[in-house]
């Protein structure tokens, strides 16, 4: 059925238990190319001077969503990079210029195209870069992989991050956008990150990244990305400000005809529902762009059919009812592994995070009020896509093509607020490089007076410290560590056991010896975990010694496998002080962690500066009145007043010699 014209919800009646519709496949979208789309680079150089505007590349641009977003934000897409023939056949119905399948983990496409980015006037380079984590590879190599060009030969997708940094260093355009999964900021070393901030500074760029969570800025799903910008020269990019209201399902769908699950209209491809007309300014700017021709069509309005047990289970359930919630006769699925196999989207709040996985099935977006999975055209709406935008191929390449897109108007947004920044040309405040190299140099000049074991050299030093000493009294701390700093291994903590007995009965911490002594005993029969090649769960396996315990050893005494960025709350408090935003209470896993990586960067001073910024928490920037003057950040520190959040303190710039040979190192 095709439900109301008026703007009015229907609400499908729950279906017969033998009611069931054929599985229909298509229609099959074919599409044209844009009107000023080019066949080669040739073509594209001809045409760039007959274009207006700021020009973008858009660079793993699957099906354009970014560039959608770009283009709304006054910049023109001439350049889309891709390996998907679907998705690129959508961005070069969508974009002007030069749509291609070219591979960007070859080093001779990656010097074409930033080959072509110079020679065109390219002056944003965008993209979303697979950056999966190098599992195996320490962090020395993984720096000389970046700083050689060297790539690890099993796994092409690894090395598509470096591909996007050389492609900058080889072009020097004036913007760099990056957006990818939040993973990239909650991984536990956040080294790709570290690494891509410190090579762009190294390039003259200042760097700003964050985690986003897109709702912020209009789009109607719980979505989370990173997003990096990188402006030449030192230029300071400010974030846009929020969305003063938040679009939720109804918003954004609550216009759409209602439709039977596996309906399709006559015509195939060029086949369409009714429509009436937009009812929310959400609505009104999706429709945006329509022929007038097509003023009362919606186009790609279709989904998956229903069967018979869905269409029943759906029907008893609302957005809060869960898998496991359903009865056993209608479940098809274990619900202790399926515990949300179905989700109904909640009409009056956000939809769940639009994935490429509904190009597989739909049961996680269940209609609000209809028994049905989404359509093409409510995921569409849902990423914030404008009602124009068709998909090429069939209904499953558009659903994948959909769910791996960026919202064009997160895009839209950041673009934005890239062009407002170019304009302003406001000098950033001091980068990262700058930052680590003062805590760097401040951490060897000085000794640890809260955390003395910070210089240890073995990790048993680190957990029998923590272990035994951990929270003492301030004035107790250098006798405590001179005590214990020689007894480098489990066996000769032991064998110094009356001694450290006697000690810890006068502190108050007997018990703690006693942990300390059965800690010992673990590890002198477990020596492996102590190797620096063990990771912090091979340590925490041991009695008494806490996660954090074990995270602080691998800190102090790092090994080939992990690096790791640490966020205590006393890290945070530096951090959020130093930055003048509120990082140690809100969003400490992203936000937090963006922060105290911005403090200590990736390059050979990032280790000691850790350690500075852990000294500083626990020694001199406590929880009351900070002891500012010991600071070696002092003059930069906001919550100091040294230096305002807008402050116009000159970035280090790069001249553009020095970037073309460091685009030659890469």
């Amino acid at each position: 059925m095709i439900g109301s014209m008026d703007g009015e919800k229907t609400v499908a009646q729950p279906r017969r238990p033998g009611y069931g519709v054929k599985l229909v496949r298509g229609p099959f979208v074919r599409l044209p190319a844009h009107e000023l789309a080019c066949s080669d680079a040739d073509e594209l150089l001809e045409l760039v001077p007959t274009l207006t505007g700021p020009l973008a590349a858009d660079l793993f641009c699957g099906a354009g969503g970014l560039g959608l977003g770009l283009e709304a934000a006054g910049f023109r897409v001439v350049l889309g990079v891709d390996v998907d023939d679907e998705a690129l056949e959508t961005h070069r119905s969508l974009h002007a210029g030069l749509t291609v399948n070219w591979d960007l983990s070859d080093d001779e496409v990656v010097e074409s195209v930033a080959d072509l980015v110079t020679r065109a006037g390219i002056s944003l380079v965008a993209g979303g870069p697979p950056c999966q984590p190098f599992s195996k590879a320490g962090r020395s190599l993984m720096r000389d992989l970046v700083r050689t060009g060297r790539r690890q030969r099993h796994d092409k997708r690894r090395d598509l991050w470096q591909s996007f940094l050389r492609i900058v260093a080889l072009s020097s355009p004036e913007a760099v956008l990056m957006e990818n999964v939040p993973d990239m900021a909650l991984d536990r070393d956040m080294l790709i990150l570290r690494m891509m901030v410190d090579e762009l500074e190294n390039l003259g760029y200042a760097v700003e990244e964050r985690v986003v969570d897109t709702w912020r800025y209009g789009v109607p799903q719980f979505r989370q990305r990173l997003i990096l910008v990188a402006l030449r020269d030192g230029i300071q990019f400010r974030w846009p400000d929020e969305s003063a209201e938040r679009v939720t399902v109804d918003n954004a769908i609550n216009d759409l005809p209602s439709v039977e699950g596996g309906w399709r209209p006559l015509g195939g491809a060029e086949g369409w529902a009714p429509y009436d007309r937009p009812l929310t300014e959400f609505q009104i700017r999706a429709r945006a762009g329509i022929a007038d021709e097509d003023r009362h069509k919606v186009f790609d309005h279709i989904t998956r059919p229903v069967r018979a047990d869905d269409a029943i289970a759906f029907a008893h359930m609302d957005a809060s009812t869960k898998y496991s919630d359903l009865d056993p006769s209608l479940k098809r699925y274990r619900d202790d592994i399926f515990d949300d196999k179905y989700k109904r989207l909640d009409a009056n709040d956000l939809s769940r995070t639009i994935t490429a996985h509904i190009a597989k099935d739909g049961y996680w977006y269940i209609h609000p009020w209809q028994d049905r999975t989404l359509t093409v055209r409510e995921a569409a709406r849902l990423q914030t896509f404008p009602d124009r935008v068709r998909f090429a191929g069939p209904p499953s390449a558009a659903f994948r093509q959909i769910g791996n897109a960026v919202p064009p108007l997160l895009g839209e947004r950041i673009g934005s607020a890239i062009r407002e920044a170019l304009g302003l040309q406001r000098r950033s405040p001091v980068p990262t490089r700058l930052v680590a190299e003062e805590l760097a140099n401040w951490f060897r000049e000085s000794q640890p007076r809260r955390i003395p074991w910070l210089v240890a050299d073995e990790r048993w030093l680190v957990i029998q410290a923590e272990v035994l000493w951990n929270r003492l009294a301030d004035d107790l701390v250098p006798g405590a560590w001179a005590a214990i700093r020689t007894l480098r291994t489990p066996a000769e903590t032991l064998a110094a056991g009356d001694l450290l007995r006697r000690l810890a009965r006068h502190w108050g911490r007997e018990r703690r010896w006693e942990q300390l002594r059965e800690t010992a005993e673990y590890f002198e029969a477990h020596p492996e975990a102590l190797t620096e090649a063990a990771p912090a769960s091979a340590l925490a396996a041991a009695p008494h010694v806490t996660a954090a315990t074990a995270d602080l050893a691998v800190r102090i005494v790092p090994g080939p496998m992990e690096d790791p960025v640490l966020v205590t709350y006393g890290v945070l408090r530096v951090a959020a002080r130093f930055q003048g935003e509120p990082v140690d209470r809100v969003n400490r896993l992203s936000d937090g962690r963006l922060a105290v990586a911005r403090m200590i960067g990736a390059d050979d001073s990032a280790h000691e500066a850790h350690l500075a910024v852990m000294e500083l928490a626990n020694g001199y920037c406590g929880p009351g009145n900070p002891e500012c003057g010991p600071c070696p950040l002092e003059s930069w520190c906001i919550e100091a007043g040294h230096l305002p959040v807008q402050s116009a303190l000159p970035f280090a710039a790069t001249s553009r010699a020095r970037t073309q040979r460091r685009a030659t190192a890469l």
